[in-house]
């Protein structure tokens, strides 16, 4: 399931009134909670701070004044919509005098949460293979090009009479890596562990 990668904030105004949405990626309600106090505190001064809440099997909404159904449950149900975990969404609202009736409150609620999300840089857990080679440094260029040309990320790098290197992959780089050296550098599977990855959205 997507995850936020990173927290973000989207504002909007609708017939006076301005919704700012936060989307904070939460691992606990504790954590939630804390960052709602906070949210409470910078816009104290807000009509509504309506908010959607999914971590793991925990899902609840807060319609925080607003007539029921009409905030919190349509931004709760975008966030399910898009699969997403680990995720507190908050908005703020600063009434601007103007009703926006039961239609145009779901409406505003759920489109602060999906355009923060269109604009949000979500990732997902997937397990990868943790690599180490050691290789002298006249195949800088190789490796550097095989890396950059199977989109692999580096890790940690030590310069000794050789370089040592880490990398990641979800797959078996092993072939790959012998076929691009010519044989002279094959790689050491070390461990396979569950990183976090941004997704690529066109």
């Amino acid at each position: 399931m997507p995850r936020l990668y990173q927290d973000c904030v989207y504002s909007a105004e609708i017939k006076k009134s301005k919704f700012i949405t936060y989307l904070h990626r939460t691992d606990n309600e504790e954590d939630a909670k804390a960052f709602l106090m906070m949210i409470k505190k910078k816009h104290w001064d807000a009509t509504h701070h309506c908010t959607a809440l999914i971590i793991g099997t925990t899902v609840r909404s807060n319609d925080d004044g607003e007539p029921a159904q009409t905030a919190g449950h349509p931004m709760l149900a975008v966030l399910q919509h898009e699969q997403m975990d680990h995720i507190l969404a908050v908005v703020v609202r600063y009434f601007g005098g103007t009703k926006l009736g039961t239609g145009g409150l779901v409406r505003a609620y759920s489109s602060g949460v999906q355009n923060a999300l269109k604009e949000a840089i979500l990732c997902e857990v997937q397990k990868v293979n943790e690599y180490e080679i050691c290789y002298p440094y006249d195949q800088t260029g190789k490796i550097e090009s095989f890396l950059r040309r199977r989109h692999l990320e580096a890790g940690e790098q030590e310069y000794g009479e050789q370089v040592t290197l880490h990398f990641f992959s979800p797959n078996d780089e092993t072939e790959a890596l012998s076929a691009a050296t010519n044989g002279r550098i094959v790689p050491k599977k070390l461990r396979t562990i569950e990183k976090e990855i941004p997704i690529e959205r066109k």
